[in-house]
């Protein structure tokens, strides 16, 4: 008899808690998927610790001197990738000229390339790769830093330091970045966030390389080239026309922080004499 006890009342614990655990199965992740998503996107990570406290830097030169100085490795780092990118067309460019075969890793690497840079490559031809050409091609050092600075506050704005956003980049689905606190009424665009500076930067890159709202910056950079001209960033930043709605008066905020800004922005702070 108390063998048959004992035994009804571990079934009975038994399914008090198989019970338990349905109720946790069924309630509690509804529950967690009702939490806003951006909740969890504003942590991003441990970035609070990736980005220097720039805004406690009271010494202005100091500021400028270190913002530079966390930004230009990765700025490099990209330039070098895209100009890699560029040497490989230039080459394939050559091989078609002397009717050499392309390999099948050259054809799939020429393809990831035109998708990154979003160009459909409809032929291997002179002119789909001179097309190609205008949009893979690198950004001024120079001009990336002085926007960087102007679109962050010199990296003490709230999307830099938890969103590793130092370019004011858009993203357009719900909880996919930071709500803008000034956002116009109606409009559902959130700042994107980023997992690395890297990948800001990189994003960055391939949106003015890319997007068609900065055809007239790749349509001058590409004039330069053919004139056997380096593109400076004062000739490129004209082009930036379109990044901001102020327009005319984005370009000489950036022009006028290009040219008071000359001896932060020479690599290794170097000095530079008086233009």
């Amino acid at each position: 008899m108390k063998t048959g006890k004992v035994g009804l009342f571990t079934i009975a614990l038994g399914l008090v808690i198989a019970l338990l655990l349905l109720i946790r199965l069924v309630f509690i992740p509804a529950n967690e998927e009702q939490a806003p998503v951006l909740g969890k996107a504003v942590k991003n990570g441990e970035v609070a610790s990736v980005v220097p406290d720039f805004a406690a830097i009271t010494d202005v030169s100091e500021k400028k001197r270190e913002f530079f100085a966390f930004l230009r490795p990765s700025i490099k780092h990209q330039n070098a990738i895209i100009q890699d990118e560029r040497d490989f067309l230039i080459a394939t460019r050559n091989q078609i000229i002397n009717g050499k075969s392309l390999t099948e890793a050259d054809e799939f690497r020429l393809q990831q390339i035109s998708e990154k840079y979003q160009y459909t490559l409809r032929s291997l031809t002179i002119k789909h790769i001179d097309t190609l050409l205008v949009r893979v091609d690198v950004i001024p050092e120079e001009m990336v830093l002085i926007q960087a600075a102007n679109e962050t506050g010199w990296g003490s704005s709230r999307f830099a330091r938890e969103g590793l956003n130092f370019f004011g980049q858009w993203c357009f689905r719900k909880g996919c970045g930071l709500v803008p606190q000034s956002r116009t009424e109606g409009l559902s665009h959130e700042v994107a966030l980023f997992k690395t500076v890297e990948d800001s930067v990189a994003s960055y890159m391939r949106n003015l390389n890319s997007n068609a709202a900065y055809s007239l910056l790749r349509s001058i950079r590409a004039d330069l080239r053919a004139e056997n001209k380096t593109p400076r960033a004062e000739d490129l930043v004209y082009g930036l026309i379109n990044y901001s709605e102020r327009q005319e008066a984005y370009i000489d905020e950036l022009l006028e922080m290009l040219r008071q800004n000359q001896r932060f922005l020479v690599d290794n702070n170097e000095k530079t004499t008086a233009a």
